[in-house]
């Protein structure tokens, strides 16, 4: 089953926020305090209070983005 195209910028805001929100956060933690016990339940906590405001800022700021990177580069 496959969604309609009118879900895709939704869809591409869950799924890049997402991704961001796991890197990043397992990043900040084993920098921050390197590996130890509890890790990964802080990592799980971070990426689930994290995630819905990368969603949000992602969601709403790729459209202005998209305009900036084509004043910034040539057309193709």
């Amino acid at each position: 089953m496959r969604l309609p195209a009118r879900y895709a910028p939704l869809l591409f805001g869950a799924l890049l926020s997402a991704i961001m929100v796991t890197i990043v956060s397992a990043f900040v933690i084993v920098v921050s305090q390197g590996f130890r016990d509890g890790f990964l339940t802080q990592w799980v906590r971070s990426c689930l209070t994290t995630w819905p405001v990368a969603f949000v800022s992602v969601t709403l700021l790729a459209p202005q983005v998209r305009k900036l990177v084509a004043l910034i580069t040539e057309p193709g």
